[in-house]
C-alpha cells in the first residue's frame, strides 16, 4: 500500500490528484476524516462499494451506507434536504456528524431500494477538496477501532489493511471515536449515536 504523508489539512494538489487517480480506477484507499480513518471509494461504482463491503464482512443491502460530499448543495444532488434539515447542517457542517436523509435515486446500483443514504462534510479540508475536484461524492465506511494502537496509527492501519486498499493518507493519528449520527427522516433531526460531536440546534 502506498503512503501519503501530509504535514497539513490545507489542499495538497499531489495527494489528492493520487486519490484520485486511485478511486478513478475502482481502487479502495484509506482517508483521515474529523473523527476515524475510514475506508473510501467512488459513490458511483458499484463494484468499489461492494469491495469496502467485503472488506468489512458487511452486506451492503443490509448496511447504512455514508456517502463524503463537498458541500450542502452537492448533497442536495443525492439526497431529499427540506428547510428545516438543511438549517441544521447548515448549523452543524462541516463537522463530525453524519445526517441521515432520504435518498435520491441518482445513486449507484448498492443504494437501490434504499429510502435512505447518510450525508459526511467533514471538517478535513484535504477530503472535501479530493471530493469537489472528483465531481461527485466519495463512499466511506470507518475502519473498526478495536485496538487504539492499530486502528488509529496510519502506519500500523497500512500494514493491516495493504492487501485491501491501495493508498492510505496519512494526517498522523486518527481518533477513535465514530461521527455522530443524525436522523432526519421523520420530519425532525433526531441523534441515534452520540459520537464525538454535539449537535447544535
Amino acid at each position: 500500500m502506498k503512503i501519503e504523508k501530509i504535514f497539513t489539512d490545507a489542499p495538497n494538489q499531489k495527494v489528492i490528484d493520487n486519490a484520485i487517480d486511485c478511486i478513478d480506477k475502482g481502487n479502495i484507499i484509506i482517508i483521515p476524516t474529523d473523527s476515524v480513518y475510514a475506508f473510501a471509494c467512488d459513490a458511483l461504482n458499484n463494484s468499489a462499494i461492494e469491495k469496502i463491503c467485503s472488506i468489512k464482512a458487511i452486506k451492503s443491502d443490509r448496511t447504512n451506507l455514508s456517502i463524503i460530499c463537498c458541500d450542502i448543495a452537492q448533497a442536495s444532488e443525492y439526497a431529499r434536504i427540506d428547510n428545516a434539515t438543511f438549517k441544521m447542517m447548515r448549523k452543524n457542517l462541516p463537522g463530525p456528524i453524519t445526517f441521515i436523509l432520504p435518498a435520491l435515486n441518482k445513486l449507484p446500483k448498492a443504494f437501490k431500494g434504499r429510502k435512505t443514504v447518510g450525508i459526511r462534510i467533514p471538517a478535513t479540508c484535504i477530503i472535501t477538496e479530493m471530493v469537489r475536484k472528483l465531481g461527485h461524492p466519495i463512499m466511506v465506511s470507518s475502519i473498526p477501532v478495536v485496538d487504539f494502537d492499530n486502528d488509529t496509527e496510519p502506519e500500523l492501519i497500512a500494514e493491516t489493511y495493504d492487501n485491501s486498499a491501495t493508498l492510505i493518507i496519512d494526517f498522523g493519528r486518527g481518533g477513535s471515536i465514530p461521527s455522530t449520527v443524525v436522523d432526519c427522516t421523520e420530519g425532525e433531526c433526531t441523534v441515534i449515536r452520540q459520537g464525538n460531536a454535539v449537535l447544535t440546534e
